[in-house]
């Protein structure tokens, strides 16, 4: 124990020698650490992330939405106007729900847009007609009354629910439950209920973007969401854009239909069974698929190739900084010969030799991994606020990475310990 005591004082001592040329040698150690625990921060992120947008999708779901083909032909075209037809129909939505055994339910939706006033305030607004359950599907909330309920279908409503920031806008003042909006030229609706306001992250449009501009969309806030057989009695199938003395139409009778399958299982098979009846009674592809489980999968992928990539930069890193500390001491070793001699001479035995070699080596490494650990631990946070990329540091990632530095700093100062231990005392007193 003595033995170990002595060789470990003189390793710290020598070390303290040469600060600046021991830090020198550790900078490789420490960028590769840094980068270990900032790539699995990162990666935490985002797999956290992912996972959170494909609950929100549902795994087990499976969202068809229209979608305007590139070369569509309008049905009719005189001068300055056209109708564009295109996208699902409530024929195809009740042939989803009656025909496919493994479909346990579905939801639809229409949204358009269309100016909203309230006395002498107008805005432009998202108008979505919905039914109940449907305000689940964009991960929102009610912050104020309620949702749309099926007594409000069944009576044809005149009733909505819109966003904070329509609320805020077109009703500074007082409360705004019960108030009354207009929506286009000649519809009154009540309110009934104000969503809240929903917050999504930056970084939830890379992998897992659905390709639709419903649950894509970031403008929420300034949604109304009306019965949907409200909206089909009230503004029909036709939806009409008047600008500068001429007009444009669509025909669109639904915008997205939102599928739920018995088990995650019978997704992928479900989602072939729709893409082969859609395409039986759509002469265009006017309508899109998006397997949230699927995009799961994609973002897996994507995670693990963006692993192997910082890995092999955090490995490289790490290389460099054993091979710096292997070259350090082999030179340290060179230096040292006749100290060595002396030792030998004073009756230290080899492994006391190599012992101390080695705890030099790793007092360096440890020394480096720790600074490692905390340019790692300080890094995510930056990353987070310039990016806004969540990342999200583990306990053990830090640990693991410290282990990491110290086991790779020991290995590459075996050989020069060693070599170090097998001098010969005698021409080691000789050395100058």
């Amino acid at each position: 124990m003595r033995r170990m005591w002595t060789a470990t004082t003189l390793a710290i001592r020598n070390l303290g020698l040469h600060k600046l040329r021991a830090l020198l040698t550790v900078l490789g150690l420490i960028f590769g650490v840094a980068s270990v625990v900032a790539m699995l921060a990162i990666a935490e992120g985002a797999s956290l992330e992912a996972q959170r947008l494909i609950a929100e999708l549902g795994a087990s779901n499976i969202i068809i939405r229209s979608v305007k083909p590139m070369d569509d032909v309008n049905s009719s075209r005189n001068q300055d106007e056209f109708v564009l037809s295109y996208g699902l129909t409530h024929d195809d939505f009740k042939r989803i729900t009656e025909t496919l055994p493994t479909v346990v339910g579905a939801t639809p939706l229409r949204h358009f847009r269309q100016n909203v006033r309230n006395l002498d305030k107008e805005l432009e607004a998202r108008v979505v007609g919905a039914v109940p359950g449907c305000l689940e599907l964009s991960g929102q909330a009610i912050s104020q009354g309620r949702f749309l309920q099926q007594v409000d279908l069944d009576r044809f409503a005149n009733v909505c629910v819109i966003g904070p920031d329509l609320a805020e806008k077109l009703f500074p003042f007082g409360d705004t439950i019960g108030r009354s909006i207009r929506i286009g030229e000649a519809h009154f609706y009540r309110i009934i209920g104000v969503t809240d306001r929903k917050v999504r992250s930056k970084g939830s449009g890379s992998a897992l973007s659905s390709g639709g501009d419903f649950d894509s969309s970031e403008d929420f806030g300034k949604d109304v969401y009306i019965p949907l057989t409200t909206d089909r009695a009230r503004f029909g199938e036709l939806i009409v854009h008047d600008s500068q003395g001429s007009y444009s139409a669509e025909r669109i009778e639904l915008s997205q239909v939102t599928v739920a399958v018995d088990s995650m299982q019978n997704v992928e098979r479900t989602a072939e069974a729709l893409e082969s009846m859609l395409e039986q009674f759509h002469d265009k592809r006017d309508y899109a698929i998006t397997i949230p489980l699927k995009l799961l999968e994609s973002a897996e992928a994507q995670k693990r190739i963006f692993n192997v990539v910082l890995g092999s930069i955090a490995g490289i890193s790490l290389l460099v900084g054993g091979i710096g500390i292997m070259n350090i001491m082999l030179a340290t070793v060179t230096e040292r010969t006749r100290e060595i001699g002396i030792r030998r001479a004073l009756g230290a035995k080899r492994r006391d030799i190599v012992f101390q070699f080695l705890v030099e080596t790793a007092v360096m490494s440890g020394t480096g991994g720790l600074l490692g650990v905390l340019l790692g631990v300080a890094v995510p946070p930056m990353v987070s606020s310039i990016s806004g990329m969540e990342a999200i540091v583990r306990p053990w990632s830090p640990i693991l990475a410290f282990l990491i530095a110290v086991s790779i700093g020991i290995v590459f100062g075996v050989y020069p310990a060693r070599r170090a231990a097998s001098m010969d005392p005698v021409e080691a007193l000789r050395a100058e």
